[in-house]
């Protein structure tokens, strides 16, 4: 039962960077995926509907339509 709980949870990725945005991608549970639009990107409400949680900020910016059920997210670096 622990094992199937465990992959029932969504995983978050570490940050990564460019000159111009922070990013990370969002791994969803195969029955979450289901409900996720496949042909546009999700305002915040809808990937929060899905259980995602984050900070202010981030973007659903890209489908990978291999694999719909990693959501990529992106947010602008803040300029010093």
């Amino acid at each position: 039962l622990f094992f199937f709980m465990q992959n029932q949870q969504i995983q978050y990725s570490e940050k990564y960077f460019d000159d111009n945005y922070e990013y990370r991608h969002v791994i969803i549970p195969s029955d979450r995926a289901k409900l996720a639009p496949l042909n546009r990107l999700m305002n915040e409400a809808e990937w929060r509907g899905l259980g995602i949680h984050q900070s202010k900020g981030w973007v659903h910016y890209s489908i990978h339509k291999p694999e719909p059920h990693i959501i990529l997210f992106r947010r602008p670096l803040e300029k010093k």
